[in-house]
């Protein structure tokens, strides 16, 4: 008699530790269900957005920002899960990019990883540093810290002391984090000029080497070639009639050059008062190159600078349409001055196209036109 209520309470026991068991059978599959689920639910985000990680922030205390903004439900299953997988402690700091349908997995590898938003600053073929100055100073996520310095000492600090910053970057877009400065993207593209110009003067057709006795030299005639035309096939064109005139000892009499050398003061319009002023870049009456190059040079230009066309041609002079049409006589050139730019032909002056004049009466004090 006394077995029977000590039996019924021993399977009384034995069917509530089973149902228990299948209880926290039940618990912890809904658990690791939630865990696993967790990383790939989407985050509740309808537009692009950034998102700012600064030094110090916790996977732990991000989690319960994007809970209170109302991006992740219920945030401790991704404790769990960045726990489980030995993630709960460093991540980077810097700017992220989550879009509509991103998940907490991807975001936690990108906070992992460092996979920050880059932004971007672009350098134009053809722009002198003053304009290279006034991009990085408008960029809106750029850090300016060349503010304040003056030339010398902005090209001391990215490792160009004593050179004039004209021409001495390569142009091209360069991308950076937020909270980079300025400095950092000039020391990159220096250095990319740099290479672009080994590269270019390794392959130089040796028949320069009379005229161009080193890389610099290269670099200034590249960059009047640059300003000359943006048309891609004259380039090399144009490199062989500067340096048959650079052989023959004839002057350049490139525009862009003076137009360098006017600075400020020019407005636009090229006087024959200004060809006929010296200064060190008016190739009107310095013979050679001028002392810096002029404004930031493009691969092409090297290359053409380098690789020449070959020709005769010693003269060229603006269509009016943005390409030239070349000459190897004096007498011929002139003919195309009168045909090309003769009054009520001629274009608008701006600093970028060039606009031909004759100066002088012989082939070696002509002005080639443009």
């Amino acid at each position: 008699m006394i077995a029977a209520p000590f039996t019924f309470l021993l399977r009384l026991l034995l069917w509530g530790t089973v149902a228990l068991a299948l209880v926290l059978a039940a618990a912890a599959i809904w658990l690791a269900e939630q865990i696993l689920a967790a990383p790939l639910e989407p985050l509740a985000i309808e537009t692009p957005l950034t998102l700012q990680v600064e030094a110090g922030t916790s996977a732990h205390s991000l989690l319960a920002r994007l809970e209170s903004e109302g991006r992740l439900d219920r945030a401790w299953r991704m404790r769990l899960w960045l726990r489980w997988r030995g993630q709960g402690g460093h991540i980077e700091q810097g700017e992220y990019l989550l879009l509509p349908g991103s998940t907490p997995l991807a975001l936690f590898e990108d906070l992992r990883t460092g996979r920050v938003v880059r932004h971007a600053l672009t350098l134009i073929e053809g722009w002198r540093f003053s304009q290279v100055r006034a991009a990085i100073a408008a960029h809106p996520v750029l850090v300016d810290d060349t503010a304040g310095l003056d030339e010398a000492a902005l090209m001391a600090a990215v490792g160009l002391a004593e050179l004039s910053p004209e021409g001495r970057f390569f142009p091209a877009t360069y991308d950076f984090k937020r909270g980079e400065g300025a400095l950092s993207v000039l020391r990159r593209a220096a250095a990319r000029l740099k290479a672009e110009l080994e590269q270019a003067w390794s392959a130089r057709d040796r028949s320069v080497d009379a005229v161009l006795p080193e890389p610099d030299a290269a670099l200034i005639l590249a960059s009047l070639i640059e300003k000359e035309t943006a048309a891609p096939a004259e380039r090399p064109l144009i490199a062989g009639v500067f340096l048959r005139r650079l052989a023959l000892g004839m002057r350049l009499q490139t525009d862009p050059s003076v137009i360098f050398g006017l600075g400020e003061a020019f407005d636009g319009d090229l006087k024959r008062s200004h060809l006929q002023t010296d200064g060190p870049y008016n190739t009107y009456t310095r013979a050679g190159l001028p002392p810096t190059p002029i404004a930031l040079v493009g691969r092409a230009a090297l290359e053409a600078a380098l690789r020449p066309a070959a020709g005769e041609a010693l003269y060229f002079v603006s269509r009016g349409d943005g390409t030239h049409v070349f000459s190897e006589s004096y007498d011929k050139h002139l003919e195309f001055v009168r045909r090309y730019q003769a009054p009520g032909r001629r274009q608008p002056r701006r600093q970028t196209t060039q606009v031909g004049r004759c100066m002088g009466q012989g082939p070696r004090s002509a002005r080639r036109g443009n």
